[in-house]
């Protein structure tokens, strides 16, 4: 694994020098994009919109559009707008897990010490356990600030970006039902339902079952088999039939 930011945590006046490594990878199947005729590789290309010129990496800067006009901004600029938070992710508060929604969970990261930073690494790790607290700061990584959590995990500490209530967009602009009239037969099944497919939460269990099944399909096609259509034509529940669906669930 190769590390995507480099600085510290700051713990009180303890700061503990850490790399953050991405803590995910794609489960799903390398594509390319290919011209049907000769199955070349479809190459993208930074062109001046002006000139239709390829543009070389390195002549390219970032602009922010300000009253008809481009303000370009330099990797100085990027530095100078938040310093501290370009090298620190300051802990200022401490949080339960559980008042934080699931909306605002992002992306995990694992946190590792550097050189001189095991044991202080250590004591926020096992200070976190004990108190069962995650603690809640702030960072710039690739000049876009983030909300982030620490917590343990596995024995390490692991980094989750969180959003921001700006974010988050409100649903006030969805057709959402109001107090449907329920039966109390049809809740009582549906409780039934659930309680009968309740057990522990095991991860391992799941697996990326589409990627599998396309990749049989690729390896067919290459031998030159051709797979079958399979329709599939979701029935939706009517109000009238709910009671019955729920019965044949539990038959």
């Amino acid at each position: 694994m190769r590390a995507i930011w480099t600085g510290a945590i700051g713990f009180g006046l303890v700061n503990i020098p850490v790399k953050i490594y991405s803590a995910i990878q794609s489960s799903s199947l390398d594509l390319d994009m290919l011209d049907r005729k000769d199955k070349s590789n479809i190459k993208y290309k930074r062109v001046n919109e002006n000139t239709g010129k390829e543009v070389k990496w390195e002549n390219i800067v970032k602009g922010y559009l300000l009253k008809d006009k481009y303000v370009i901004l330099e990797d100085s600029d990027f530095e100078e707008a938040s310093p501290e938070k370009n090298k620190m992710i300051n802990l200022h508060s401490f949080v339960k897990m559980d008042e934080i929604d699931s909306i605002y969970f992002d992306t995990p990261y694992y946190l590792e010490p550097q050189k001189g930073g095991t044991k202080a690494y250590q004591l926020l790790l096992k200070a976190l356990e004990k108190s069962k607290t995650a603690g809640l700061g702030s960072f710039v990584m690739r000049n876009v600030e983030h909300l982030a959590i620490v917590k343990p995990y596995e024995n390490m500490l692991l980094l989750n970006k969180i959003r921001f209530e700006e974010e988050i967009r409100s649903a006030d602009e969805l057709n959402l039902p109001g107090n449907t009239r329920l039966k109390k037969e049809e809740m009582d099944m549906a409780l039934q339902l659930i309680k009968l497919h309740s057990r522990p939460f095991d991860i391992s269990k799941y697996k990326n079952e589409y990627t599998s099944e396309l990749l049989k399909i690729i390896k067919q096609k290459s031998k030159g088999k051709h797979t079958s259509i399979r329709k599939m034509k979701v029935e939706n529940t009517k109000s009238t039939d709910l009671l019955n669906k729920l019965k044949a669930s539990l038959a």
